[in-house]
């Protein structure tokens, strides 16, 4: 601890209220952290003789300065503190990935609900089940759903558009309320059964079916009883294929913690109305010699400040105290219990979330040790030295474009063993020849690496350019120019066909061209590279084509200002929505007369 530092001053000094603490180095970087209940207190155990772990005492001997806040509550506290962990990333606390793109079921408040994946904020214009562990899990509850209920999962503009049924009413997956085909009231019955199936009200969902079907078959409306009937069988083979066989419906997170060899994954398996959803293990940073409870209890707070709780939460360690209870108590609409196993069932759940997150460390390990077997090998291919193999950044850039025009330039990143989709970055090209590829990726090199040339940002151990020697001289014309011509760097020329394991390596600093084999692992390396490269450039140039197309055509109509514009995709959904309403359906828009509706129509046709 900094000589300058008076621990007697500072706890003399502090509240004996709640609060949050920050624990900052002699650099004025934050070390740490913190919530506690009685700040006063919660600080003097950090500065006693002997310390937790070799890893607390460590963080106490850095500090120089210690902040703090005050706040009205505990629960207060700790969404500070989880703001705080977010935005700083402190070095000494245990940190998981801030995963807001849990994926939902939505279920729309539309006169006819639609059904639907979705990920991102969710609002008040629809019903919103999940979080689900995984988007596979989601897609499948939703064919599931589809196959008993047959529920709308069309978006707007084509269900308002629809003359006949779509294929998925043909192969019974929709019941074509867009045409009429099912009465307003059946269907909305259909939806609140849906809405009782994601709850995890199987059962009561089961009971009705069948009260309904006995009502139809009285009524000698067989062809309805069938439906019914067909329903119930769904929902009973469903119940027949869990995973984990349960007699009640049950909403529990099951969270396991496990280290193994040093490697801490707390894995998350997430069970509603008694369906086992699936896992999702989850590495949290700045776990070194970290304990499997303390990165529980910082899961724990993590996650739930930004996701629902459930009834129940499952864990595999035992916990300190009841602070957590207490706190996720006040974040729910509901009573909260965290608990051990006790009952078979709760044992069988948990020894199954253990063992996926073994499962997922060995894994971890597998991918982990490929990759630096790849890099080693790249290495040696290359004839370069990589003085860090597992540190080691690799950049990758690519340009798309079609016919020259929506050109975009990609740089995805390679380090640590994997993509690192947060330093990607898309490039609009601008003031260069349509098609000029050459000129656009010295553009893209020079905007890229301005910063780092000025002493802003990390150096490349490789740059890889997905394109031949013509793309390769205008890439080293621009590291030449910013004065990096010491990086190194290479061009994946395509082989005959654009066949995978025919590409050959371009070099700038005049080596021959060079083909591996195509069991290379060096190869398989820079294909990985290249491909992730590829698909960041064209999605990026798709996306401003798609946008300039949308924008082009309706500006381009006389009559046709932002208000109007605006008017028009709100009702249609975007221009394929426009191109297919005709001249009545144009009319009925606010703003739009006749005569613009038959304008629009005939331009867009």
């Amino acid at each position: 601890m900094s000589e300058a530092f008076d621990t007697k001053s500072l706890l003399a000094s502090t509240s004996e209220l709640p609060g949050v603490y920050r624990m900052l180095d002699s650099l004025g970087k934050v070390l740490y952290v913190g919530k506690a209940k009685n700040l006063r207190k919660r600080l003097a155990s950090y500065f006693r003789a002997r310390q937790a772990s070799p890893r607390i005492a460590l963080m106490v001997s850095q500090i120089a300065r210690v902040e703090t806040t005050v706040t009205r509550s505990e629960a207060e506290a700790l969404l500070l503190e989880n703001n705080l962990i977010k935005s700083l990333a402190p070095r000494y606390n245990i940190l998981f990935r801030d995963d807001k793109s849990y994926p939902y079921i939505m279920l729309t408040h539309d006169r006819c609900a639609r059904l639907g994946f979705f990920r991102g904020v969710t609002d008040r214009r629809a019903d919103y089940f999940g979080p689900f562990p995984s988007a596979v899990a989601v897609r499948e509850s939703i064919k599931l759903l589809q196959r008993m209920f047959r529920l709308r999962t069309c978006e707007n503009s084509v269900f308002s558009n629809r003359s006949r049924p779509c294929l998925l009413y043909q192969i019974k997956r929709c019941s074509g309320p867009c045409v009429g085909k099912i009465e307003p009231a059946s269907y909305a019955q259909d939806v609140q059964m849906a809405a009782m199936f994601l709850q995890g009200r199987q059962q009561e969902v089961i009971r009705s079916l069948s009260t309904a079907m006995d009502q139809a078959a009285a009524g000698l409306a067989f062809e309805q009883a069938a439906i019914y009937r067909d329903q119930i069988q769904s929902l009973r083979q469903v119940q027949d294929k869990q995973y984990v066989e349960t007699t009640r419906d049950a909403d529990i997170d099951v969270i396991a913690a496990v280290d193994e060899g040093g490697v801490l994954c707390v894995n998350l398996a997430m069970i509603r109305g008694g369906r086992h959803l699936g896992d999702r293990p989850q590495f949290p940073a700045n776990s070194a010699d970290s304990l499997p409870c303390e990165a529980l209890l910082a899961f724990l707070y993590q996650h739930y400040s930004v996701h629902p709780v459930p009834a129940r939460i499952l864990v595999n360690l035992p916990l300190p105290d009841n602070e957590v209870n207490d706190w996720l108590n006040a974040m729910a609409t509901r009573r909260t219990r965290v608990i051990e196993a006790r009952l078979t069932e709760q044992r069988i759940w948990l020894a199954m979330a253990e063992q996926n997150a073994r499962l997922a460390i060995a894994a971890r390990r597998s991918l982990s040790l490929r990759q630096v077997e790849r890099l080693q090998a790249l290495a040696e291919v290359l004839q370069i030295e990589l003085v860090d193999r597992q540190e080691a950044r690799i950049d990758c850039f690519d340009v798309s474009h079609t016919q020259g025009t929506a050109t975009v330039a990609a740089c995805v990143v390679y380090r640590e063993g994997e993509m690192r989709r947060s330093e990607y970055r898309r490039f609009n090209i601008r003031d260069v020849s349509p098609g000029d590829d050459y000129a656009a990726m010295r553009q893209v090199v020079l905007r890229r690496y301005e910063k780092v040339a000025a002493g802003e940002g990390a150096e490349p151990a490789v740059v890889i350019i997905d394109g031949g020697a013509g793309q390769v001289a205008a890439a080293a014309s621009a590291l030449a120019e910013l004065g990096l011509s010491h990086l190194f760097l290479l061009g994946v020329a395509k082989g005959e066909a654009r066949k995978p394991g025919l590409e050959t390596l371009v070099f700038a600093d005049g080596r021959p061209p060079l083909s591996l084999s195509p069991d290379d692992r060096a190869l398989h390396l820079i294909q990985e590279i290249r491909d992730e490269a590829h698909r960041f450039a064209v999605t990026g140039h798709r996306a401003t084509r798609s946008r300039a197309a949308r924008t082009s055509q309706i500006d381009e109509i006389a009559g046709i200002g932002p208000r109007r514009k605006k008017a028009l995709i709100s009702r249609f959904g975007g221009l394929q929505g426009i191109c297919a309403a005709g001249v009545d359906q144009l009319a009925a828009v606010p703003g739009i007369s006749r005569e613009l509706a038959e304008k629009i129509y005939a331009a867009l046709h």
